[in-house]
């Protein structure tokens, strides 16, 4: 599938700097709680949100929206 560019420079930069906000807290969960804890939902949790966050990163890079693609109006 072409990643056909479906968003403008208001919706990039709303991803950008939402996807930096999650993948930061993902990656301080990982630091925090996952890695000295070892526990699976700690684990899954941060893993989730570092995924999440670098997505929305790869979002505002190409400019494509995943929710756009399938038809959803988004507000930005």
């Amino acid at each position: 599938m072409k990643l056909v560019c479906n968003i403008d420079a208001r919706g990039r930069a709303v991803r950008r700097v939402g996807g930096v906000a999650v993948l930061v807290v993902g990656l301080a969960l990982l630091g925090v709680w996952a890695v000295p804890t070892g526990g699976v939902c700690a684990w899954m949790g941060s893993c989730t949100l570092v995924l999440i966050g670098g997505f929305c990163v790869f979002e505002a890079w190409t400019g494509w929206c995943a929710l756009r693609a399938m038809g959803v109006k988004t507000k930005v």
